[in-house]
């Protein structure tokens, strides 16, 4: 369902800057304007979980460095019946978290610092 939401979105973008260019320019405008929707699309698809961690200033981290954190994330993704994604860490004051990824494969996890710090630590 996830995917069929996906090609609506990006379809729709697509309409709408078609619909755009050929207000602008015609025939020429419209064709322009599909180029650029489709280079927004690909991007949009390729790279956005790159583009949700630059802007929220994610730095990924590892097990050796976030222990706590790791297990956190890899007990969750184990219940989910997913592999665990890779681990960012948003030195933020204000408690969020969010997830990221066009796959599985691709996913990745990121939360502030105060949020997962007053989790209670795993036992073992």
């Amino acid at each position: 369902m996830n995917n069929l939401k996906t090609v609506f979105l990006f379809g729709l973008l697509t309409a709408v800057l078609v619909g755009v260019g050929w207000a602008i320019g015609g025939y020429g405008g419209m064709i322009a304007f599909l180029v650029i929707a489709g280079v927004m699309n690909f991007a949009g698809f390729w790279f956005s979980d790159k583009l949700a961690l630059r802007m929220s200033g994610a730095h990924e981290v590892t097990m050796q460095q976030e222990p706590r954190l790791h297990s956190l994330i890899e007990e969750v993704a184990a219940r989910a019946g997913m592999p665990k994604p890779k681990v960012y860490l948003i030195e933020n004051d204000t408690p969020n978290a969010f997830a990221t990824g066009r796959s599985p494969k691709h996913a990745a996890v990121a939360v502030t610092t105060p949020w997962w710090r007053r989790w209670p630590a795993p036992s073992p």
